[in-house]
């Protein structure tokens, strides 16, 4: 549907670009310098944060469409979201990203929930936990909101691999379109915990871009934000 495409496309005005999932410090540090190093990073990206991320826009997606709970229910969940978030360079980066998104989101799909997020005083929601309020606003289910995050878990660091590395656009969307059957595999899994309680979605770590993630914050010349 067109909500879900536009969600998903690259050039939604939501901060993404400015962002390489952790793909930055993995060549600096890490040696990731071709397709194949892409494919690597991404395949366990996609396994770990990627997964975290689709549950959470799962059930936010689904708390969202019940006025009667959303507000607290969200609160829960970005709670929950925090606690799974090791780096704290990697919590202010989401919550950036979330800020952005709620910001495009509120002016695409107005919708009192987004109101109360952008009105709120503090830090704004963690990314995935906007995205499941601005896929509930564009009319989408719980499993759309997680298929759109797993897509994303992967689709920026690939995005930035072909700035960062000069690599050939073509052959990198080409690994991208391979991963269709995991990322659809893992939207899945994501979307079985849309009714969970939150305390019960999956916490699944990658210790490693938590490292990096700190590491990067401490370059003073660097191409993207996280």
């Amino acid at each position: 549907m067109p909500a879900l495409l536009l969600l998903a496309d690259g050039r939604l005005p939501a901060g993404g670009h400015a962002h390489s999932g952790g793909l930055e410090p993995a060549v600096e540090l890490k040696g990731v310098h071709d397709v194949p190093g892409l494919v690597q990073f991404l395949a366990g990206r996609l396994t770990t944060v990627g997964l975290v991320a689709a549950a959470f826009a799962a059930a936010t997606c689904q708390v969202a469409k019940d006025p009667e709970v959303a507000g607290p229910a969200i609160a829960v969940l970005d709670q929950e979201l925090e606690a799974r978030t090791a780096s704290p360079a990697l919590r202010v980066a989401s919550r950036r990203l979330g800020r952005q998104l709620v910001r495009a989101g509120r002016t695409i799909w107005p919708h009192p929930l987004l109101d109360e997020l952008s009105g709120a005083v503090g830090r704004g929601p963690h990314q995935p936990v906007a995205l499941g309020v601005v896929a509930a606003a564009a009319g989408l289910a719980p499993a759309d909101a997680a298929l759109l995050a797993a897509q994303e878990s992967i689709a920026g660091p690939a995005t930035a691999a072909v700035r960062l590395l000069g690599l050939d656009p073509v052959s990198v969307h080409a690994a991208l379109a391979r991963f269709g059957p995991e990322v659809t595999r893992i939207a899945g899994d994501g979307a079985d915990y849309a009714t969970s309680d939150p305390a019960d979605l999956p916490a699944t770590t990658a210790p490693l871009l938590d490292v990096l993630a700190e590491h990067h914050a401490t370059w003073e010349v660097r191409l993207f934000a996280s």
